[in-house]
């Protein structure tokens, strides 16, 4: 195949995928950037398959295609049943399973140029493919191993308290450190054999800082881990693509990468933390347990409202705001809560959805839930957008949503979440929470929220309570 018309389709494919982040960024564009990336992947996959089978590269007993279809049509199988079958709550276990993927690859792929390489006259071409293999080995064991903490994290396997070992800030040094010796040692070994031993030892440290990062980083910053790993699983991806000298890979991998760390940046600003103290770790504590000592508790009683209750107040509403969170993803109460609002709007009535960035375990996760419902774009507004309104509503649905109404954000200096901005719902006229149970959220947080005069609490399973919402305003 002609170099210059694999460059031009490379070109393309770079094209698209640029045109998927953009067309990503809003929800109103989203299923056509989704369209954008699978045909960018499409023309990425199948020119470089053929390119490298007709170039003899993977020439096995006269051609690749065989072998190269031997991998690809049962990944692609499982990958496609997986993705039909996983559920919305899921979602974000099946991206960090998928971020693990590409750190293993990543490892194997450098691994495998490292060994197929030989040993070579020392020259700077050689010293940079050199550093290419190291730095994409040490990132993607990193993000394997990871990306394997966050999946049974967010799966609930691990809880969500943080693993703060004593000095484990100058533990992640010393293992960083550790390897930075071992790369010394890997550039400047005599022979082949002797570069081997450095590589694979850096690669079992960088495993063991996977796995400790990712445990010391407690349940709340969730969104932000996966937006990370994300932004590492890209640039794993580009440097492997370093090492295969695979432009589009490289392309691909910086696209990734640098989305993945302005999400994060994002994230950590939509909770008022810099990067740094995110990779700390240390915020939260075990999903329904008491938070640490230190905060302040507050004091008083919880008010309970009954379904009629909910319903009388929805009917003479003029405004009602919905926050969603992730408890209502669990309950899958989306498209019931989509019916509702357009029952109540047909009334007149002026119904809008209030999202947190950080809502879900997932960026962009309520969004997505809502759009999966149908529910229209113009209705969905953020933080930021939303919140000098509530003075004005009347009636505030707060559905599996807890550490992102917390008013101790603001009140409590001591808080664990103090200065993360919230949804100020606390100045509507009444908000009804809608819980399954008692227990504090998934940043063992306790919510003051609660026990404020003009709130009253729906406990009970979100979809149940939701139904018979809708079947009450329908009657």
């Amino acid at each position: 195949m002609s170099y210059s018309l694999l460059t031009v389709t490379y070109i393309a494919a770079s094209a698209l995928f640029i045109m998927s982040l953009g067309g990503l960024s809003r929800q109103d564009t989203a299923r056509r950037g989704n369209v954008y990336g699978i045909i960018g992947m499409l023309i990425a996959v199948i020119i470089t398959a053929i390119g490298t089978s007709l170039s003899g590269v993977m020439n096995v007993h006269g051609t690749g295609f065989g072998v190269l279809a031997a991998a690809m049509i049962p990944g692609a199988i499982v990958g496609a049943v997986l993705a039909s079958r996983v559920a919305m709550t899921s979602m974000p276990e099946l991206v960090a399973v998928l971020h693990s993927f590409v750190g293993a690859a990543a490892v194997l792929v450098g691994i495998s140029s490292f060994m197929s390489t030989g040993h070579q006259a020392p020259s700077t071409e050689a010293t940079i493919h050199a550093v290419e293999i190291f730095v994409g080995v040490f990132i993607g064991a990193i993000t394997f191993t990871g990306s394997i903490i966050a999946f049974f994290k967010l799966k609930g396997t691990i809880g969500g308290k943080p693993l703060t070992l004593p000095g484990r800030h100058f533990l992640n040094l010393a293992m960083i450190l550790g390897c930075v010796f071992l790369g010394w040692q890997f550039l400047g070994a005599p022979t082949h054999d002797a570069a081997l031993m450095p590589l694979l030892i850096m690669t079992g440290i960088a495993c063991l800082v996977g796995v400790h990062m990712v445990m010391a980083i407690g349940g709340a910053d969730m969104p932000v881990v996966v937006s990370m790993l994300n932004s590492y699983s890209g640039w794993a991806a580009a440097a492997a693509g370093f090492m295969l000298s695979n432009d589009l890979l490289i392309v691909t991998g910086a696209l990734v990468g640098s989305s993945g760390a302005i999400l994060s940046y994002i994230m950590c600003r939509a909770m008022n933390r810099s990067f740094i103290s995110v990779i700390a770790g240390g915020f939260g504590s075990d999903g329904g347990a008491p938070a640490p000592a230190g905060g302040a508790q507050p004091a008083g009683e919880t008010r309970e409202i009954t379904l009629d209750g909910v319903v009388e107040a929805l009917q003479n509403a003029r405004s009602v705001v919905v926050v969603p969170g992730y408890g209502m993803a669990v309950a899958q109460a989306q498209h019931p809560v989509a019916e509702i609002a357009k029952l109540l709007r047909a009334k007149g009535c002026e119904f809008r959805f209030a999202i947190h960035p950080v809502a879900g375990r997932l960026p962009g996760h309520m969004n997505v839930l809502l759009a999966e419902a149908n529910v229209p774009y113009d209705i969905v507004l953020e933080m930021d957008e939303i919140n000098h309104d509530f003075p004005a509503t009347d009636v505030v649905l707060v559905i599996g949503a807890n550490d992102i109404v917390n008013p101790g954000a603001q009140d409590d200096p001591t808080s664990p979440i103090a200065g993360m901005p919230v949804l100020e719902v606390w100045k509507s006229k009444l908000v009804v929470v809608m819980k399954r149970g008692k227990g504090v959220g998934y940043a063992g947080v306790d919510n003051p929220l609660f026990y404020k005069q003009c709130t009253q609490m729906l406990y009970g399973d979100a979809k149940k309570n939701v139904d018979a919402l809708l079947g009450k305003l329908r009657d």
